[in-house]
């Protein structure tokens, strides 16, 4: 018997990481138009922001269902194995509610944990779930320390355009133009698993800095934790950049990544993200 990790692609890891990582990508439906696609399955992240970037009128994403959760879990349960899902934060999704519904069904054998994320915050709790199943843990002791270290996470993204946050009607197109005339570039973090602005800067160099001046308002980066660094859109130049000027926080070669569909709709192409776990 083993402990199997079943996740959504909120998480921003597609088939092939998932495959790697050795669990189960439930994935979360992209519609553009009348077209819809497997978030990473059968549309890829670069394919994503391309399509992105062309369209006049932002994708729609749905939420994973009760049943698409119930058919990844069988086949694991009838192997012998336990099950821990984690998913998208209940906070902008149902997604959490219909995993927990089917932790009910199996009690004992599966266990939902609420990741309070998305993106590269909920795809650090992966990894580290990962690294617990590995551990001979049973899956109620490995949701019980997944609940007990995910407040620790942290994540902050710099918005490098206000364009799609006007498209979701998260900004209004009066504050949009004049965040773009005078270059404002707004950071926004997860908290308490809802998205919300933590801070805002004008140009690239203050925007980097800024990243840099919320972390140190943090307890710092737990390096014995698993942490990233993320861009948006086809190019990373802009995460390049803030690497360069921030070689005093981050370690040589720190693990790097593009974000996904589920904030990269929200924020656009040209945003640069970070995650970690907070030290204790």
């Amino acid at each position: 018997m083993a402990v199997k990790i079943v996740i959504d692609s909120a998480s921003d890891i597609d088939k092939k990481e998932a495959d790697k990582f050795g669990v189960t990508l439930v994935p979360i439906q992209i519609r553009f138009g009348d077209e819809e696609f497997n978030d990473g399955i059968d549309i890829t992240r670069e394919e994503f922001f391309a399509r992105l970037e062309k369209c006049s009128e932002l994708p729609k994403t749905s939420q994973i269902n009760e049943y698409a959760f119930d058919e990844a879990v069988k086949p694991l349960l009838e192997e012998g194995d336990e099950v821990v899902i984690i998913a998208l934060s209940s906070k902008l999704s149902g997604t959490y509610s219909n995993a927990k519904a089917v932790a009910d069904k199996y009690e004992g054998k599966v266990y939902a944990v609420d990741s309070l994320n998305a993106s590269l915050g909920e795809r650090i709790l992966v990894q580290y779930a990962v690294k617990l199943a590995k551990q001979d843990l049973s899956a109620k002791d490995i949701a019980e320390e997944l609940e007990k270290v995910k407040n620790r996470i942290k994540v902050i993204a710099l918005v490098d355009t206000l364009k799609y946050l006007k498209k979701g009607g998260r900004i209004s197109a009066v504050v949009a133009f004049a965040g773009e005339l005078l270059a404002i570039k707004p950071a926004v973090g997860l908290l308490n698993g809802e998205v919300k602005l933590i801070g805002k800067a004008i140009g690239g160099k203050k925007a980097n800095s800024l990243i840099n001046n919320l972390i140190e308002k943090t307890k710092g980066v737990d390096f014995d934790m698993p942490y990233c660094l993320a861009w948006s859109g086809i190019d990373a130049s802009k995460l390049d950049a803030y690497e360069n000027d921030s070689k005093h926080i981050w370690q040589e070669n720190s693990p790097r990544f593009m974000i996904g569909s589920t904030i990269g709709t929200h924020i656009g192409p040209g945003a640069v993200g970070v995650a970690f776990f907070e030290k204790e």
